[in-house]
Parts: structure tokens; sequence; C-alpha cells
């Protein structure tokens, strides 16, 4: 991704693997200060995972190969490295796709750094592709609507969400983002529109409860990304997913998911079967440590919820984009 620094435009990734160190962007301190982090540990990696250091599935996924990376590297055990980084966070199925991948290739034999890496590289190769998939759903004019972020940040590199709209940019077409601001964490104000002010692409940040208000004034298409996929085309996003898509139905907007394959947990048959994360009552009711809520008022903090198959349009994948019910095409 482009970043502006103060020493000009720099090409940046979310995470990766350096002189025996993980290297990432501190998302917790954005849109204000570009912040790098370093661990030279896989409990570090962990901790990292889940206090938010690093967000959105494929990154997290690359953090979690580089954790084993780690592991491997300090002649750590495998098992119980991978036992660690899988507790850092119940949803993403990226994390779980990565370790068990970074697991299968150290049980080879394979070189720990070049296994990660080529881990990481994989997650920028299927965004490309999700990208040059997804561009032709983007018309000239478009006005799209997107939640959370499922660009660079969350993705390694590219993104999926905002991959066919970066394309969509290359390719010289003129569109609008509404980007809503997915409380309580802000991960849309705070980082999509981030990085759509670095990519020039124009957009408009909304609160959330304004977005089936926008819909019935126009919106042309909704594109998110996803934590996980089973099945039956149920997906798991950040809270807030299932409202947009309860309301795009009924506005007649078609709702796409952006995301790669190892996002898709066939092991799993419906949304009922879905890990829902529930985060730190004070992410809710407190900003910057000091308490917005009566105090004795407790608060329930879902971190996703999870969206029926039958309010997706299509998944957009590496592979192509597929139906609710061609899903299992994916894995041919």
């Amino acid at each position: 991704m482009k970043v502006n620094c103060l020493s000009g435009t720099k090409d940046l990734k979310a995470v990766w693997y350096e002189d025996k160190k993980v290297f990432m962007i501190d998302q917790r301190k954005l849109p204000g200060n570009i912040k790098f982090v370093t661990f030279d540990n896989y409990k570090e990696v962990a901790k990292a995972i889940r206090n938010m250091t690093v967000r959105g599935a494929p990154s997290i996924g690359a953090a979690a190969a580089y954790g084993m990376c780690l592991a491997a590297e300090a002649g750590e055990n495998i098992a119980t490295a991978a036992e660690v980084i899988k507790s850092a966070r119940p949803t993403a199925n990226d994390l779980f796709y990565a370790v068990d991948s970074m697991t299968d290739s150290l049980e080879k034999g394979e070189d720990p750094v070049a296994a990660s890496n080529a881990y990481a590289q994989s997650m920028i190769d299927k965004c490309l592709a999700i990208g040059k998939f997804g561009e032709g759903l983007i018309k000239n004019g478009s006005e799209i609507m997107t939640h959370c972020n499922a660009g660079a940040l969350a993705t390694v590199d590219v993104g999926t969400a905002l991959a066919p709209m970066r394309a969509a940019r290359d390719a010289g077409k003129d569109f609008f983002v509404y980007v809503s601001e997915t409380r309580p964490r802000l991960q849309g104000m705070q980082l999509t529109a981030w990085e759509l002010m670095q990519e020039g692409i124009e957009h408009a940040i909304i609160p959330d409860g304004a977005s089936a208000h926008y819909m019935s004034k126009g919106v042309d298409l909704i594109i998110t990304g996803a934590d996980r996929i089973v099945s039956n085309g149920d997906f798991a996003n950040k809270i807030g997913t299932l409202d947009k898509a309860i309301s795009a139905k009924y506005y007649n907007i078609p709702f796409y998911v952006a995301a790669p394959i190892s996002t898709f947990d066939f092991s799993a048959d419906t949304g009922e079967e879905i890990v829902i994360e529930h985060r730190d009552e004070r992410e809710v009711t407190e900003v910057n440590g000091y308490r917005i809520a009566p105090v004795g008022s407790k608060a329930l903090n879902p971190a996703f919820d999870v969206t029926p198959a039958n309010l997706v349009k299509g998944f957009i994948t590496e592979k192509g984009i597929f139906t609710p019910d061609e899903i299992s095409k994916v894995m041919e």
C-alpha cells in the first residue's frame, strides 16, 4: 500500500518478517501516527493479535504464520506455539488456517522463513486476483458502501473489499465510497478512510446508523470483507454487517463479500457454529480511558455478527465470483 510519510510516499505492508523479527504497523495508532512495532517471540505476536495491534483476518493469518516462524527459529515446541497463537482470537478462520499451514510446512522440514514469507505473499497474490474479478462490478459513477476495514492493513497488502476499488481506480473509473465508522473500534473511520485517502479514492465517513438512510438514496452495491465463511454461505464479519445486509436486501442493493479461500471454513455447516468473540465492555463504555456510560450500566460488546447466505449476492474470491449456491466450487 502507498503511504504518505514526511519523507515522501512509501510502499509498506501491514506485517512482514526481517532480521529474525516480525514487524507490524500498529493499527491502534492510526490515523494519527504511523508507528511500527517489532516482536522476536511468538507469544508477543499472539498478544499483538489479541490486542488488535494487527487486525483483519488475512493480516492476522500472516502474523500467525510469522509467529510460528519465530517459534521454529527459536527451537520452541511447535504444537505449544500453535495452541498459544490459535487462542489469540476465536472468530477469524485465517488465523487457524495459517497456523495449520505453517505446522504442515514445518513438519515437512521446510525453511520457516521461506514458508512464512510464502504464506504472506500468497495473501497478496490472492487479493490482487480478488481485485481483478471484482473490478467489473464497479461501474463508472458507482456509489459503493463498505464496513469495517478490509483493505491493505487487514490483508498484508492490497485488500479484499478494497481490492476491486483499487483495481477500478487503476482502470480510470470514477466512483464514491461510503465508509461506515464501525463502532466501537472505528476501523472504518480510522483505517478504511485513511487507506482511501492515501489512494486518492473519493469517499465520506458516515455514522453506522446512517447506512440505511444512504441506501435509500441510491447506493449501487455493498462490498465487505469476512472473517469466516461456512459451508452454506453464512459468514461472520465485523459487528454491524448484518444490519447492512438486511437493509441492502430491502432496497434491492447487491451485497458482495470479498475474501480469499483461507477465510472459508467448510468444517462448519451453518453460521450457528461460528464462535463469536465478545470483547471488553470498556471498548463501548470508555473513550481514551474516560467513562462515557453511566456508572453501573453494563455493556455487551460482540466483535462480530453472522449474516445469512440468503442476503449475499456473491463471494468475490481469487478464483472468481460465486453465489452462495456455488460456494463449494471455491475448493475445486
